[in-house]
């Protein structure tokens, strides 16, 4: 374990246990969202018992959400402010890994934000933003990855390690039971299956796996007023 992960404050380890817990329930719910749809959609369970679980699952990866962007700008080490967790990038603090977790925040909430006004807006257009909820997990592994100094801890590792193969399992399986429409659309997610692992173990091994990494990125935070 790194000395920076061991000298965390007690609301960086709550920050990170918070998103952590959202990565892992943002997991099981594309996978369950992949899993259910179209024609793979299971028939000894009801529509609604999945829809609900669905549901309940994403409400849960949001709670843990807030706590984990709470707790991240509340923590004295790294002065974020609040405008940071909703205006991407605008962080000195590692910009581009915190301004990816705040998109994926973003596309998350206008997800929540559109299911309530589903009735409202229509099923085309409801659908069509919540394939945000898909483009937020593969922006919410790669902030994940980037930001946390305990990246290369064996057992981060392999929770991403076990998120992408549940994630790409998920869709390979969902592309074999397919039917023969949609072909575009069933391009696009066999590049993106083969395309985020590779790019994410690629990242790993020239950024946060190499030695001095996160000592680098304290050492810039340090110098704007703050750091870890």
């Amino acid at each position: 374990m790194t000395t920076l992960a061991l000298t965390g404050s007690p609301l960086w380890y709550a920050s990170r246990a918070g998103g952590t817990l959202a990565l892992i329930l943002l997991t099981i719910t594309v996978v369950l969202g992949i899993a259910s749809g179209g024609r793979t959609a299971p028939r000894r369970i009801g529509r609604f018992e999945v829809g609900l679980l669905h549901r309940n699952l994403s409400l849960l990866t949001l709670v843990f959400l807030a706590v984990h962007v709470v707790t991240a700008v509340l923590d004295p080490f790294v002065h974020l402010s609040w405008a940071v967790s909703v205006v991407p990038f605008s962080a000195s603090y590692r910009p581009l890994w915190l301004g990816l977790g705040t998109v994926a925040l973003d596309l998350l909430l206008a997800v929540l934000v559109t299911s309530g006004l589903r009735r409202r807006l229509g099923v085309r257009r409801w659908k069509a933003v919540h394939w945000l909820a898909y483009a937020a997990w593969p922006v919410a592994i790669f902030h994940s990855a980037g930001t946390g100094t305990d990246t290369r801890l064996s057992l981060q590792l392999w929770l991403y390690a076990a998120c992408l193969v549940s994630v790409v399992g998920a869709v390979w399986w969902r592309l074999a039971k397919a039917g023969p429409e949609r072909v575009v659309g069933r391009l696009v997610a066999a590049v993106a299956a083969i395309a985020v692992p590779v790019a994410l173990t690629a990242f790993l091994a020239a950024g946060p796996l190499q030695p001095g990494w996160a000592q680098h990125a304290a050492t810039t935070a340090i110098l704007h007023g703050g750091g870890r």
